[in-house]
């Protein structure tokens, strides 16, 4: 027996379930990272002048600008891979969901040498009130790009034998993580003058 309003839309929001679903999800995660932005405020306005700035030079602008374009780029390649199944083209879709994948996993790799170079400095978490919000918010991006990733694997390929029984609701399926994907990019675009930049 399916499950109704999985493929057409509900009458009453005009939504089919998991789209409702996810931005349900998606404004718990506003709340989540928007406390989290709000400490960020309050810590450095309760910071001695100037001090966040200082402690700030300690981060990598170039490798952060280009983490940005790469998590960009992602964005702009799983549209590609929703409008590839709208466009029936399983090949283009599995091409531009990879391309997704590769981002994702070059935005982590870059992290991970952003990280050990702090650990090298012997700037960690408890080194100041900057760097433990830094970690705080930069690791959990990182642990929400880990979790679309293992979704994003999912749809790419174990998942995607979907598309041979119902087309409509595995093209409904990317296009949810595609929503979830696109809130993890904007949250870093907000992070990335935040932190690297003020």
């Amino acid at each position: 027996m399916d499950i109704p309003y999985t493929v057409e839309e509900r009458s009453d929001t005009g939504l089919f379930n998991a789209k409702l679903g996810i931005w349900l999800f998606l404004a718990s995660e506003v709340m989540l990272f928007g406390g989290l932005f709000s400490a960020y405020i309050f810590l450095r306005f309760g910071a001695p002048d100037g001090a966040f700035h200082e402690w700030g030079q300690e981060l990598n602008i170039p490798l952060a600008t280009l983490n940005t374009l790469i998590l960009i780029s992602s964005s702009v390649t799983m549209v590609m891979s929703w409008a590839s199944l709208k466009l029936q083209d399983i090949k283009k879709y599995k091409l531009y969901m990879g391309l997704t994948l590769l981002c994702a996993l070059v935005f982590l790799v870059i992290k991970y040498l952003e990280y050990t170079a702090k650990f090298d400095h012997h700037i960690f978490p408890s080194t100041n009130t900057f760097f433990a919000i830094y970690f705080t918010l930069t690791g959990l991006h990182g642990l929400h790009i880990i979790g679309g990733m293992i979704v994003l694997f999912y749809l790419w390929i174990p998942g995607r034998k979907m598309w041979l029984s119902n087309s409509e609701q595995f093209t409904n399926r990317v296009e949810i993580v595609g929503l979830y994907w696109h809130f993890v990019d904007l949250v870093w675009i907000f992070l990335f003058p935040v932190l690297y930049l003020l």
